[in-house]
């Protein structure tokens, strides 16, 4: 099965794995708070993500050194599942980042965690892997991260403005809290920032087409455009060179205008330009449109 931009954003992100303790703290942290549960009765992760799902046990042992109760096995196609449920493990778990496993209500970013520069993008990369998605590009641009914790909502939108400059965009879905961007150069930053540069280059890859298709499709409308009005006057004036025909007056034009006259006539397809370039001596573009609007107006005299 084809991987998904999203799941080849995620591959590209577990391809660097934490290597100080800190950073692994941090990491799970956003995992935890990102996953599909987490609380004192366990702890629930469901990923897509075959890269992710290797991953995540060798983090767990490099964070807290615990294993998972249930884990499945790689190659199983569908969603993987990843469980913890003994008591003594998600305490171990939840005192690491001082919470109480009996007594804590609510989970939300504890500052000292990601206190340092290394250990806010672990944190944002663990989040990512287990609660963010990224459409593809050529569709739309649209990123999110999604957590079932209103105060991890509210405290990682204040935590992305501090290393990224930029805020997202909050909004809540079926009882979660989703924080999402829609604009392609802070999900390309944000990309950059997680460890994802050749996901982050393909936004930009398709933002580039886009605004060149568009540059085109807007060329050949106005090219079309252009089209129109130019066959519009061609008919225009030969309609009117017909008109003075029936009158007997053509040819008593002037000598100027009924060269033009006959030139129109003898060229109907041709450009304001071309037609200029006939006459004896050659005049400019805006002269011959001036004889030509005169032939139109000379038309209507008398209606």
């Amino acid at each position: 099965m084809a991987i998904s931009f999203s799941g080849a954003a995620k591959a590209e992100i577990c391809r660097s794995f934490p290597q100080k303790h800190c950073c692994a703290l941090s990491q799970a942290f956003g995992v935890l708070l990102f996953c599909n549960s987490c609380n004192r009765d366990g702890i629930r992760i469901i990923t897509e993500s075959r890269e992710f799902a290797q991953i995540l046990p060798k983090l767990f042992k490099k964070a807290f050194g615990v294993t998972f109760d249930l884990q499945p096995e790689t190659e199983t196609s569908g969603k993987l599942v990843f469980q913890i449920t003994d008591p003594e493990k998600v305490s171990v778990i939840m005192e690491t980042y001082g919470f109480s496993r009996d007594n804590t209500l609510a989970l939300h970013v504890n500052l000292p965690v990601v206190e340092h520069e290394c250990c806010r993008n672990s944190f944002l990369r663990g989040a990512f892997l287990a609660g963010g998605s990224v459409t593809d590009p050529v569709k739309g641009y649209h990123m999110e991260l999604t957590t079932t914790h209103a105060s991890v909502s509210r405290e990682t939108f204040a935590l992305m403005d501090e290393v990224l400059a930029f805020y997202p965009k909050l909004a809540s879905r079926g009882g979660n809290h989703v924080l999402y961007l829609k604009q392609s150069e802070q999900i390309s930053d944000l990309l950059t920032y997680l460890g994802a540069p050749i996901a982050a280059m393909g936004i930009m890859e398709a933002r580039l087409e886009k605004e060149l298709n568009n540059k085109v499709n807007r060329r050949c409308n106005c090219d079309d455009a252009n089209t129109s009005k130019v066959v519009e006057a061609a008919q225009e004036q030969l309609n009117a060179i017909r008109i003075l025909k029936e009158r007997g007056s053509f040819e008593h034009l002037p000598a100027k205008l009924l060269q033009a006259a006959k030139a129109r006539e003898e060229n109907p397809a041709s450009s304001l330009s071309e037609l200029a370039a006939m006459m004896e001596p050659a005049i400019s573009k805006p002269a011959m449109n001036h004889r030509l609007k005169k032939l139109v107006e000379l038309s209507k005299e008398g209606e």
